[in-house]
């Protein structure tokens, strides 16, 4: 009762949201497709240059087979509400990659690098696996926001040191043992990025003055943009690597326009961007053949040279046609030295074709998809700006690789997620795959913002 003798109404206190079913049935169903599909490929591949089924088929299909299921068996017992799509897509994505390198060792036996891709595949689900287990609350990741930033510019940084690689200072190598250290930096960095961005998307919003449309923040705010700027510039002139910088800063602008919803900080970013690469374009000698290779793929055969890589990659897509010359049978080993990281695409363009080349990014924007919803879905800043950072790592690379073998953008030195070979590429893949499943558990545990099916109600079944 009120003072005035009216009785008020108490509402009921909120009730949370019921945990949407866990789907871990649907993961294993898909895990087996996807390692079937794999095998098959295998020894398709085998068949159309040998005349018979590959004598290692069944122990790849085995090793394939019992990773999966040993991460699958991880994810249930610590992650029973991940999204039950995203180990699966990984996992057909890993097999394809080791499929199409086993189809190019065929052709260059003196350079075999299945074998070693299915280590560092090994390793990439040991990490994915002890991600999983270790960190049960993605929150905690925001404690080593310093630590992450600190270790991420080491690492971004640290190839300078070292001797170019076909014009690019993206690799350490000591003893035999090559390693591309810019391949975890840019998970630390989407770490730090998003705890930043978190704890200064107020500001970023609503304080300074505004010019034009755009709300500027404060000095004390604005700083770490100029200097993030200023950082992938440097990388670009010092490393030669237009890919690892385009990533860098295409990843800030991303959670920093999804931070703020403000338009306005995505035509800066595409300013600073262009800006940067007109200029180390005119300077930079590395960078700019590889321009000029893009203006005029065809000029080295106009010189009467033959044709370069990227020539070499577009024929190959248009001898892929529609349905492709089916696995073994193309001729994308032309490309050169890079057909097995670099060009990885034009081999799967060639051999399977334009239906199969959709189908490959299909899976990508799939995985890319559900990370975004991961990120609708979680309530916590940090963790939704983490879940879209992570999911543009994999749509920046795949549109930065994509668009160079084609011809769409200048061409860089960077590896197609798990398709491509790259130790450090696919370990790193496997790290991004670990936290989405972890950031996607928080969220569907809860059923924040995921849809809840008519009549599976909030059980939690297999």
């Amino acid at each position: 009762m009120s003072k005035a003798g009216i009785s008020l109404a108490t509402a009921d206190p909120p009730t949370p949201n019921a945990p949407l079913p866990r789907r871990r049935g649907v993961e294993l169903a898909l895990i087996v497709l996807a390692v079937l599909l794999s095998v098959y490929g295998y020894c398709a591949a085998g068949f159309a240059r040998n005349g018979s089924v590959p004598p290692g088929a069944a122990g790849y299909g085995a090793g394939l087979g019992v990773l999966a299921l040993v991460a699958h068996l991880v994810v249930r017992l610590r992650a029973p509400w991940a999204d039950p799509l995203l180990l699966p897509i990984a996992v057909l994505l890993n097999g394809l990659g080791l499929v199409l390198i086993y189809r190019l060792d065929l052709e260059t036996p003196g350079d075999e690098a299945a074998p070693t891709q299915l280590v560092w595949s090994t390793l990439g689900v040991a990490l994915f696996i002890a991600v999983v287990l270790l960190l049960r609350d993605h929150r905690v990741l925001r404690r080593f926001t310093r630590v992450c930033a600190a270790s991420g510019l080491v690492l971004l940084t640290a190839p300078i040191l070292f001797p170019p690689v076909n014009g690019a200072r993206i690799w350490i190598r000591v003893a035999g043992f090559s390693i591309q250290p810019g391949e975890f930096a840019k998970v630390l960095l989407a770490v730090f990025f998003a705890a930043y961005l978190a704890e200064n998307r107020g500001a970023l919003t609503y304080a300074g003055r505004r010019f034009w449309r755009l709300q500027l923040p404060t000095g004390r705010v604005l700083g770490p943009i100029v200097a993030v700027w200023l950082v992938s510039v440097g990388v670009l002139v010092l490393e030669r690597d237009l890919g690892t910088s385009l990533l860098f800063f295409a990843l800030f602008v991303v959670v920093l326009y999804v931070a703020t919803g403000r338009t306005g900080w995505l035509a800066v970013g595409l300013l600073l961007a262009s800006l940067g690469a007109v200029a180390v374009g005119r300077l930079e000698p590395h960078v700019h053949s590889r321009i000029e290779t893009w203006l005029n793929p065809f000029a080295s055969i106009e010189a009467g040279e033959g044709p370069n890589q990227l020539a070499q990659s577009l024929f190959a897509f248009a001898e892929g046609g529609l349905l492709g010359t089916g696995l073994g049978l193309g001729h994308s080993v032309l490309i050169g030295f890079a057909v097995k990281s670099d060009f990885i695409l034009a081999t799967a363009g060639e051999e399977l074709g334009l239906v199969g080349l959709s189908a490959i990014f299909l899976l990508y924007g799939l995985l890319v998809e559900r990370g975004y919803r991961t990120g609708l879905a979680l309530r916590d800043p940090f963790g939704r700006l983490l879940a879209v950072g992570l999911a543009a790592i994999v749509a920046l690379q795949v549109f930065v690789i994509a668009g160079g073998v084609t011809g769409l953008i200048p061409l860089t030195g960077m590896a197609i997620p798990f398709l491509a070979q790259g130790g450090s590429s696919v370990v790193t893949n496997w790290a991004i795959v670990a936290l989405l499943v972890r950031l996607s558990d928080s969220a569907r545990r809860r059923g924040d913002g995921w849809p809840v099916p008519d009549g599976s109600g909030g059980g939690a079944g297999s």
